[in-house]
């Protein structure tokens, strides 16, 4: 399956979750989630954004997988903020998932007393 074929999967249901809620900003935020599913499924799997997730390791197992991150990002999307397209959207899951591959900082070990 390509690549954004998968991640268009992905936004899918979360724009209905957003369609069987009450009011505007679910409105809204379903709009702009289904935009996003329509874009991303006309751009190619060799486009920079998804290469970046790629990388990133968001197709893992053979699905799409934003991260933790990724899903609140798409969980709130044009929810109180309508800012931003499609292209946005996808650039934010894609530094959100390549920020989940930096090292994290060793936490200081405490010597005892």
């Amino acid at each position: 399956m390509l690549r954004t074929c998968m991640i268009a999967d992905y936004l899918r249901p979360y724009a209905q979750w957003r369609i069987d809620r009450p009011g505007p900003r679910n409105a809204r935020a379903a709009i702009g989630l289904i935009d996003a599913a329509a874009y991303v499924a006309h751009l190619d799997d060799s486009s920079r954004v998804i290469v970046r997730m790629a990388i990133a390791g968001c197709f893992a197992l053979g699905r799409f997988n934003p991260g933790v991150e990724g899903e609140e990002i798409i969980r709130g999307w044009h929810h109180d903020d309508t800012t931003g397209g499609p292209a946005d959207l996808l650039e934010a899951l894609a530094a959100s998932a390549e920020r989940g591959l930096q090292p994290r900082p060793a936490e200081a070990e405490s010597t005892p007393a």
